[in-house]
């Protein structure tokens, strides 16, 4: 069924049918009988997990950039997510890069975006998970939300720090845990934020903020996929050296090798993240090298061309203790989380 919807969806621009079909889901998801009906069909048994001090009710999230505003949390639980990542957020609202700028790859189960950071801002994004949270706890939910938080477009890179510690204060009392975004492709210059020094400054400031607080809220990085081995490598001796809490393995990449589309529809593209089945292979690869020189010091998150149950044991036995879905949701359908948990 969801194959026949799918296919008449792809008919139409990718930004457009994400809102559609996303608004349509949040409007069925306000009758509580339709919203029942909707959690018997797609809500798996629960299977709890425990990283980093937070318990998740099973290890299937959702990625960052999928509900950028935090509009559709309701909607994303009742189709049984165990956590969702919103964002990413930065201190003031900004538009984003120019569209399109969403774009599908059927024949390689990919996507290609350059969003750009595209959010409301902090204050609408906080106000909106404190009314989801305001439900949830009279429902007795289960599912966490983590606040992937990066700079401002106009922040200059040598003032990133100031924008990363203005969210992370802002939502600190809101969300469940938090992803320091420096490897998204999509924002001039934000990559060169995952060399050491810049990494050190962020992160160890964040952690001196997390002091003021009577909770403690996990923090982790999420790496990009295109780091040479050495980069990578000494991002986890970092990672180990501040006793970060954990990392996201991985984002989005700006390589384009062995696609299966036509060399023509990518050139006509452009620039942006490349997410789904192509980006498979490295995010597995650079798991399993967190995981040998992390080992049980840091806790992971694999993410990247998980579209299986298979996808997702290959990545829980490369050492990710949870996984997220962003490509293999849209390529999938909305019954993702319970065939990842299939026995």
């Amino acid at each position: 069924m969801y194959k026949i919807i799918r296919s008449i969806f792809f008919l139409f621009d990718a930004e457009r049918v994400h809102y559609f079909s996303m608004n349509l889901l949040c409007w069925l998801c306000k009758s509580r009988t339709i919203r029942k009906v909707l959690m018997h069909i797609f809500q798996p048994p629960d299977r709890p997990v425990t990283i980093a001090g937070l318990s998740f009710k099973n290890p299937i999230g959702l990625a960052a950039g999928f509900d950028k505003n935090a509009q559709y949390l309701q909607a994303l639980e009742t189709l049984g997510f165990g956590f969702v990542e919103i964002g990413t957020i930065t201190p003031i609202a900004q538009a984003g890069n120019e569209k399109p700028r969403l774009f599908r790859l059927p024949k390689d189960k990919a996507i290609i975006n350059r969003m750009g950071f595209n959010n409301a801002g902090l204050e609408e994004v906080k106000e909106n998970i404190e009314a989801f949270k305001r439900v949830s706890v009279t429902e007795s939910r289960m599912m966490l939300i983590g606040g992937n938080i990066g700079k401002n477009k106009i922040t200059p890179n040598e003032l990133a720090w100031r924008d990363y510690e203005i969210c992370f204060e802002a939502l600190y009392n809101t969300v469940d845990y938090f992803v320091v975004n420096v490897s998204s492709p999509n924002t001039p210059g934000l990559r060169a934020l995952q060399e050491k020094e810049s990494l050190y400054q962020i992160l160890t400031q964040l952690q001196k903020k997390r002091q003021a607080f009577s909770t403690y809220k996990p923090i982790f990085l999420k790496i990009a996929p295109d780091l040479e081995n050495t980069q990578a490598d000494n991002i986890f001796s970092l990672a180990l050296e501040i006793k970060l809490d954990g990392l996201i393995i991985s984002n989005t990449t700006i390589k384009r090798e062995g696609l299966s589309s036509s060399s023509h529809l990518i050139e006509s593209i452009g620039a942006g993240g490349l997410s789904g089945k192509p980006l498979q292979h490295r995010a597995q690869e650079l798991l399993e090298r967190a995981n040998n020189i992390c080992g049980k010091q840091l806790s992971l998150i694999g993410s990247g061309g998980i579209f299986s149950a298979k996808d997702m044991q290959e990545r829980i036995g490369a050492g990710a203790h949870l996984v997220q879905v962003f490509t293999g949701f849209i390529y999938q359908g909305p019954s993702i989380v319970k065939q990842l948990l299939k026995p």
